[in-house]
């Protein structure tokens, strides 16, 4: 099979699971089809499905993500010794572990093509990752409190795991209860991720953006948390990982 082959295929597939995309037509182009994968995918609940279907959902990651690039730690130079900051999608970086910005469902973002971390990191794992996650939560029986951290395996990543954390939720004004639990996710995440045995974390910008923590303050959370853990256990390099101009300008500002 081809990459539009692997397309057509997993797309009759996730239709026939699900009645109201049966008279979707599928495009004839690459772009539109690999969005409708996407939605099809995003909205899928989590359940089993067969060997067949996750070859071939396999094979079209890995391919895609050897198309999108893939960014290594040694390709990276240090901003000050054992922190890296670093620009671009965090779902094509090769480190031990990447943060994901979770919901407290903690399986991932259902809107179709949503845009956020959770669901593109959701999107190119495949659908064995929210069928972790629902693991995860089925024993858990409860929904994941705020500054906790989770691990599951990567998947069809470049990353060998996945640290899901449910940051604070701003709305009005930013309370210390807020700033203690962004703390808690970092520190949460780097005491599993050492727990785990990684080397090397990449954290996105948790709780901004939708989650509406001031941009800034977090990311000074963020460096103040991540030092002071490294200060005592230097075992793990750290990565921030930032996609806006704006979060790239704030930790230049705070790093180095």
């Amino acid at each position: 099979m081809n990459q539009q082959d692997r397309r057509v295929f997993l797309i009759e597939r996730l239709v026939q699971e699900q009645p109201g995309y049966r008279d979707a037509r599928i495009p004839s182009d690459a772009a539109g089809q690999e969005r409708l994968l996407r939605a099809l995918a995003n909205v899928r609940m989590p359940g089993p499905i067969d060997e067949d279907f996750l070859t071939v959902q396999d094979e079209y990651l890995r391919e895609r993500a050897a198309e999108r690039g893939i960014t290594r730690l040694r390709d990276l130079m240090p901003v000050e010794p054992g922190i890296y900051l670093w620009q671009g999608d965090i779902t094509t970086l090769a480190v031990d572990a990447i943060v994901n910005a979770a919901n407290s469902g903690m399986t991932g973002c259902y809107v179709p093509c949503h845009n956020c971390i959770d669901n593109c990191i959701h999107t190119f794992a495949g659908v064995q990752l929210r069928n972790a996650c629902a693991e995860i939560m089925e024993r858990q029986g409860h929904e994941e409190a705020t500054g906790q951290a989770k691990i599951t395996p990567g998947f069809n990543l470049p990353c060998t795991y996945v640290l899901h954390t449910v940051g604070p939720i701003v709305q009005g004004d930013l309370t210390e209860q807020h700033r203690e639990q962004l703390e808690s996710c970092y520190a949460s995440c780097l005491n599993l991720a050492a727990q785990t045995g990684c080397e090397s974390v990449a954290f996105c910008c948790i709780s901004t953006g939708l989650f509406g923590f001031p941009q800034r303050e977090a990311a000074e959370i963020a460096v103040r948390t991540v030092r002071a853990w490294r200060r005592h256990r230097s075992e793990i390099e750290v990565v921030f990982n930032v996609f806006k101009d704006e979060d790239r300008e704030i930790y230049r500002g705070l790093l180095g």
